[in-house]
């Protein structure tokens, strides 16, 4: 009966690895995106390679220069709610990157979109850490780690096919509506 029990209890993640799967594939979504659509948005918005590239180069700079300190804010203000106001300011970011009628505005909506993603990532792989024990935090890892992959590689795939087929902007809106859900 004590085996049963435990079995049970490993199979079920409950709902934070949905919610870490899905915020953190957001993120992967988002990036190929920009990479799928810089065509479509330099032509759209009338900008130059060098604005392409800051539209980039924007959310590269303050995710990658926030990381550590969203880390540790994660660690002080708890992770739940540093992924939740992560995700809430990826999401309003996304929806004014879809919106963006100017080089500048696109630009600074991707640096916004950086600082969300910056309070996203560490606290997604946090939350593995402490929600999940032996086995089942393995298998959450090997999940998170999938979701990588499939992210990066589904999100060009959808990325390439919604700017072609629809428009850039309706992938942004796009994570705005999963994060809704």
């Amino acid at each position: 009966m004590g085996e049963k029990v435990d079995l049970e209890r490993k199979e079920k993640f409950g709902i934070i690895l949905p919610i870490v799967l899905i915020s953190y594939f957001l993120i992967l979504l988002n990036n190929s995106l920009i990479f799928t659509s810089t065509v479509k948005i330099s032509a759209e918005l009338q900008m130059n390679n060098l604005m392409v590239a800051w539209i980039i180069n924007a959310y590269a700079l303050t995710f990658g220069g926030l990381l550590a300190f969203s880390a540790r804010l994660g660690d002080i203000i708890g992770r739940k709610k540093t992924l939740l106001t992560g995700l809430i300011i990826f999401s309003i970011a996304s929806l004014l990157v879809g919106m963006s009628q100017s080089a500048m505005m696109i630009i600074s909506m991707r640096a916004l979109q950086g600082i969300g993603a910056s309070l996203l990532a560490p606290a997604t792989l946090a939350l593995l850490m402490d929600n999940y024990q032996g086995e089942q935090l393995n298998r959450a890892i090997a999940y998170y780690g999938a979701t990588a992959g499939i992210g990066a590689s589904l999100g060009m795939i959808i990325g390439g096919m919604i700017a072609s087929y629809i428009s850039w902007r309706a992938g942004f809106h796009l994570d705005l509506i999963v994060c809704i859900f």
